[in-house]
């Protein structure tokens, strides 16, 4: 690899590795590292880019795609992601969950005439 900006440091993998160990250890362990997977997914995820556009120094495009959708149906990416929030939360000093949220639910009213009018119950105001 050529060490892309987007890579994981040894410190970061080691945080978040145990998270994509394969569920089964039966049959075939995989042809590619998972950390060059997971690098390859963050590179296209930083880097806003297709999928068929990575670098061919990452394993095969269909392949990341592959890992990052089983990933994602298997809820790998919020598990690792709630685990590094309240690793940093604990961190802070803070406690592990937080205690409350606040959820913006503002309604937004166009400057422009529409055709449509009539009440939006999910906004609960009038559109004129």
């Amino acid at each position: 690899m050529c060490g892309y900006p987007s890579d994981l440091t040894d410190e970061e993998w080691a945080l978040i590795a145990g998270f994509f160990d394969r569920p089964d250890p039966r049959g075939n362990p995989g042809k590619y590292a998972k950390r060059a997977v997971v690098n390859a997914i963050l590179y296209v995820v930083k880097g806003g880019i297709p999928w068929r556009m990575l670098p061919l120094d990452f394993p095969p495009w269909d392949t990341v795609y592959d890992h990052y959708r089983r990933w994602n149906q298997r809820g790998v990416w919020e598990r690792a992601l709630d685990a590094l929030n309240e690793q940093a939360r604990h961190q802070q000093g803070r406690a592990k969950h937080p205690t409350y949220a606040l959820i913006d639910s503002q309604s937004v009213k166009t400057q422009y005439a529409s055709e449509d009018r009539g009440f939006d119950g999910g906004k609960k105001n009038q559109r004129t």
